[in-house]
């Protein structure tokens, strides 16, 4: 709605064109309007590293969770599984992933959704196996309440504190990942505008056009510097011991 061009309309004879009333941000190198496609590119980047949050956040609470309430062979196998993910590089991995299923968004996000969510994982199940010995935990086992309504009803609630730090805070390597992955041709396939994908183009006439790298890697940097100080802001809120020790 705010684009003033069609982002995908090529006009080449208007190609690389520099900043002018008709295009604020210039053109790219078949002429396309650069404002435009930067406009439309941030719903799809930040929608993605939103997407990607929120599935990694919620896999590795009820992965982690029921792993520590339960435990036995189920909390070894997860273990298992969280170090040797957390043994490899994540990013290493996720390309790898992203290589073996394909080039696309929906690919990009399995793959760093899949390498991501093992460190809550962890964090989750150490939480919840001092949750489930709790007076309130152990009275509702007591009054004949069912593991799958203590877990659901009391144990996961009660460890949903840091959510919003840790979802602020991984917000921005994930927008990373995914421009990332977009930069080197597997993320957003063209002609879809993506923040990564336009600096991968923009790469191609980087000292004649430095203006189609210059835009979109001032939008990653800043979204990933604003998700950074809201992290450290709700860190500081919700644990102010922790902050005055850092």
């Amino acid at each position: 709605m705010l684009a003033p061009h069609d982002p995908v309309r090529v006009q080449p004879e208007q190609r690389l064109q520099g900043p002018s009333a008709a295009h604020p941000l210039g053109t790219d190198h078949i002429g396309r309007d650069v404002l435009s496609r930067t406009l439309y590119a941030t719903r799809i980047s930040l929608g993605a590293a939103a997407l990607a949050t929120f599935a990694t956040l919620w896999l590795g609470l009820l992965v982690g969770a029921c792993a520590g309430y339960f435990g036995g062979p189920l909390d070894e196998v997860v273990s298992l599984a969280t170090d040797a993910l957390l043994a490899l590089p994540g990013l290493t991995l996720a390309l790898a992933l992203a290589g073996i299923l394909g080039p696309g968004l929906g690919t990009v996000l399995v793959a760093l959704v899949g390498v991501s969510w093992v460190g809550y994982s962890r964090l989750f199940r150490s939480t919840t196996l001092s949750a489930r010995r709790w007076e309130f935990v152990e009275a509702s086992r007591a009054l004949g309440a069912g593991d799958w309504r203590i877990l659901r009803r009391h144990v996961i609630p009660s460890i949903l504190g840091p959510l919003a730090v840790l979802a602020s805070l991984d917000f921005g390597s994930l927008l990373l990942g995914i421009a990332g992955l977009s930069f080197l041709g597997l993320g957003v396939q063209p002609p879809t505008p993506e923040w990564g994908a336009m600096l991968g183009e923009g790469r191609l006439v980087l000292y004649s056009a430095p203006h189609l790298t210059i835009v979109p890697g001032i939008c990653i940097v800043g979204s990933v510097l604003a998700a950074n100080l809201l992290g450290d802001g709700l860190r500081d809120q919700l644990d102010p011991w922790l902050a005055t020790r850092v």
